[in-house]
């Protein structure tokens, strides 16, 4: 990876537990990826019929219908009038979609390591103007952040260095030295917070990275970094996290454009 201005900007899905029938779509949707790759449809080119589908999966019709948009939407099929249900082979192939949910530990899984995080250093800082801004907070309030950084190994090579931001008042005056901050950050928010994200606002791009982040990761004179820094959302559309990451090419990412 070599170094660059150029910035990509997307929108994520960090996670999503809708309710009702949204629920059923988004579990009948994932499990048609699972029988795509791997189960009753691995190997096909094109669906059956909704009509079919609902049969084999003993859902209804509808349930089908919005499970089959949902996958149109993540670019891992094409509806054709005429022709039918068409399935992107190479989409499905696919692992590490930056216009997904990422979680590190589980990618680092997926290649055969085993992750862990080191170094890890949590402090209380006051909010400058542009971070408080980026959270919703007002500036003159001088707002106290929490601040978590960690550097995350596969086995024993480093291979990122996470910073993550949120609010001190999110904890609601609970101790910080009592909580395990080698988690995922979204899961702690989650636990501690009771706050859901949802969705992050991401920019991509090429960097060197300060000298203290690549001396803990180890990285060669000419190794570059790729830098994705968050704004993570709620479910009432608010920032509740900034998230600012730091890959090495032990990573390798893709993102599926839909044109039309």
């Amino acid at each position: 990876m070599s170094a660059g201005r150029e910035r990509i900007i997307c929108m994520k899905k960090a996670t999503d537990t809708p309710l009702g029938g949204e629920l059923r779509s988004q579990q009948t949707a994932d499990r048609l990826v699972a029988e795509l790759r791997s189960g009753l449809y691995a190997g096909t080119v094109q669906l059956p019929s909704e009509v079919e589908l609902a049969g084999a999966l003993g859902i209804s019709r509808t349930v089908v219908r919005d499970a089959l948009s949902l996958l149109e939407r993540e670019g891992y099929l094409e509806r054709v009038r005429g022709i039918g249900t068409l399935v992107n082979r190479d989409v499905l192939g696919v692992e590490n979609r930056l216009d997904q949910k990422l979680e590190f530990y589980r990618m680092i899984r997926a290649a055969g390591y085993e992750p862990h995080s080191d170094n890890v250093l949590v402090t209380r800082e006051t909010a400058p103007d542009t971070l408080a801004r980026r959270l919703g907070l007002s500036p003159e309030d001088h707002p106290t952040l929490v601040f978590v950084r960690r550097r995350v190994l596969a086995d024993n090579t480093p291979v990122l260095y996470s910073t993550d931001i949120l609010p001190l008042a999110l904890f609601g005056g609970q101790r910080l030295d009592t909580m395990d901050f080698t988690r995922p950050i979204f899961e702690i928010v989650a636990e501690y917070c009771h706050v859901e994200v949802t969705k992050t606002l991401a920019h991509v791009r090429a960097v060197t990275g300060t000298p203290g982040i690549r001396h803990q990761l180890g990285l060669r004179p000419d190794q570059a970094l790729m830098q994705l820094d968050e704004t993570c959302y709620s479910r009432l559309c608010r920032p509740v996290l900034c998230c600012q990451t730091c890959y090495t090419d032990f990573f390798d990412f893709a993102i599926v454009r839909k044109l039309v």
